[in-house]
C-alpha cells in the first residue's frame, strides 16, 4: 500500500449510474480514483468521476479496452460482457465480483439451478425456450415469467395469472416461478472479502409500489422474529460462501405464510436494498463494497437508527425536465435525508433519487414516511 493509500490505484467502474454515484462519494474517503464506463453521455456519474467513458458495457472491444487501464474493476450494474471480464482476469487485471459469478447472475435460469444444485430454498420453476413453450404448463398456472437475461428495475417481469395472459407473455428464453404466498419480501446484504471475511447487515422488509414493481418503502429493522431474521442471516451467508464471491451481494428473499424462507434474486453489487445503510449503519453498503473488494477488514454493519426508505419515482403522468415538487417542505423535516441521483430528465416510474428518514422507532420513522411519498414529488 503506497503513502497516499489508495490513490495510485486504478479502479474502473463498468456502468455509471445512481449506484456508481453513491460509490464514488464513499471511494473519496479512501483516496480512490474512479474511472467510469457508461453507455449515456449525461450518466449521474458523469460530473463526478476521475475519468468519464462513454461505451457499450455489452461489447468486448469496449469493455477490454477500458479494463486493459485499470488495476482493478468492479461493476454497479450486472449487465456486461463477460467474455471480456474473463479475457482481463487472466491477464492480470482484478475483477469483483469474479466474472463466473456474474454469469450465474446475468441468466435467472442459471440462478435458479446454483439454488438447487447447492440446496438453497427457492419458488418451483420451469425453464422455457419462447412463448409457444408456455403451453406445456398451462396446468400449472399462475407463474411469474421472468426473461433470463436482461431484466432489471420491473422491467422483463410479468404475471401469468392463466391462459387470457397468453398475449402479454414474453417471446424469449424465461423462467417460469410459480407464484408464492408470501407475507413479506426481505433482503439481507451481505459482504465478503478475499480472506473470506464474511459479514451480514440486519434483515430488512421491502414494500413494492404493485405498478412499476420497484421497491416504494423499505423498512430497517424488518418486523420479523429473532428466528427469522438468523435463519434469513444464515441464508445470505450460504449463497455469498457457495458463490465464493468478493464483495457485496443482496439477497432478495420471500417469507412465506407458513415461516419459511425462498431466495428470489441476487444483485452482485450495492443494492436498492442497502440504500439507508448510509445514515442508518455503522457502515455504508457502498463503503462495504470498496472493504471487500480492496482486501480490507469489514466495517461493523450494526443499526444506528431506525429508518424507512423512500424510493423518489417519476411521476407516471410527467415526463421532461424535472421538477422536484414539495422538496423544501420536506427537508424542514427532522431526520430527513435526501439524495439526488443527478438525472436532469424525468419520465414514469424513473428512480431519480431516494429519501432515508430517520427514527428513534421505525413506527416513528415510518409517520414520517408517509409525509414524505405524499408532499415529495418527481414531475416537470
Amino acid at each position: 500500500m503506497s503513502k497516499q493509500f489508495y490513490s495510485d490505484l486504478k479502479l474502473g467502474v463498468l456502468g455509471g449510474g445512481q449506484l456508481g454515484r453513491m460509490l464514488i462519494q464513499d471511494a473519496l474517503n479512501f483516496n480512490l480514483n474512479i474511472s467510469i464506463l457508461d453507455p449515456d453521455p449525461e450518466a449521474p456519474c458523469k460530473n463526478i468521476a476521475s475519468e468519464f467513458t462513454v461505451g457499450n458495457l455489452l461489447d468486448f472491444d469496449t469493455v477490454y479496452a477500458f479494463g486493459k487501464k485499470m488495476d482493478m474493476l468492479t461493476i454497479e450494474i450486472e449487465h456486461v460482457n463477460v467474455d471480456a471480464l474473463e479475457a482481463l482476469e487472466k491477464e492480470g487485471v482484478k475483477i469483483f465480483p469474479q466474472p463466473n459469478v456474474l454469469r450465474i447472475v446475468q441468466d435467472k435460469g442459471l440462478q435458479k439451478k446454483f439454488y438447487q444444485e447447492n440446496g438453497i430454498a427457492t419458488a418451483d420453476y420451469f425453464l422455457v425456450e419462447n412463448k409457444n413453450d408456455i403451453s406445456d404448463f398451462t396446468s400449472h398456472f399462475p407463474f411469474m415469467q421472468k426473461l433470463r437475461k436482461g431484466g432489471y428495475d420491473g422491467k422483463g417481469v410479468t404475471k401469468l395469472q392463466d391462459i387470457s395472459n397468453f398475449d402479454h407473455a414474453f417471446d424469449a428464453p424465461s423462467v417460469l416461478e410459480k407464484f408464492v404466498d408470501f407475507e413479506k419480501e426481505i433482503s439481507v446484504i451481505v459482504a465478503r472479502n478475499s480472506n473470506g471475511e464474511i459479514k451480514t447487515y440486519p434483515l430488512v422488509e421491502l414494500d413494492f409500489n404493485p405498478e412499476a414493481n420497484l421497491v416504494e418503502f423499505l423498512f430497517s429493522p424488518a418486523n420479523v422474529s429473532a428466528h427469522i431474521e438468523e435463519l434469513a442471516s444464515k441464508i445470505a451467508v450460504n449463497v455469498a460462501e457457495s458463490l465464493k464471491i468478493v464483495g457485496i451481494l443482496a439477497v432478495e428473499m420471500f417469507l412465506t405464510k407458513n415461516g419459511e424462507i425462498l431466495v428470489n434474486e441476487i444483485a452482485p453489487r450495492p443494492h436498492n436494498s442497502g440504500h439507508q445503510t448510509i445514515e442508518a449503519n455503522y457502515t455504508s453498503q457502498y463503503e462495504q463494497h470498496l472493504r471487500a473488494i480492496l482486501n480490507l477488514p469489514l466495517g461493523a454493519t450494526t443499526i444506528s437508527s431506525a429508518a424507512v426508505m423512500v424510493n423518489l419515482l417519476g411521476e407516471k403522468e410527467y415526463s421532461g425536465s424535472v421538477i422536484y415538487s414539495g422538496l423544501e417542505e420536506v427537508l424542514a423535516m427532522g431526520g430527513v435525508k435526501l439524495h439526488l441521483y443527478g438525472k436532469t430528465t424525468t419520465k414514469p416510474f424513473r428512480k431519480m433519487g431516494h429519501i432515508t428518514i430517520l427514527g428513534k422507532t421505525l413506527s416513528e420513522a415510518k409517520e414520517k414516511a408517509i409525509i414524505v411519498k405524499e408532499k415529495l414529488k418527481a414531475i416537470s
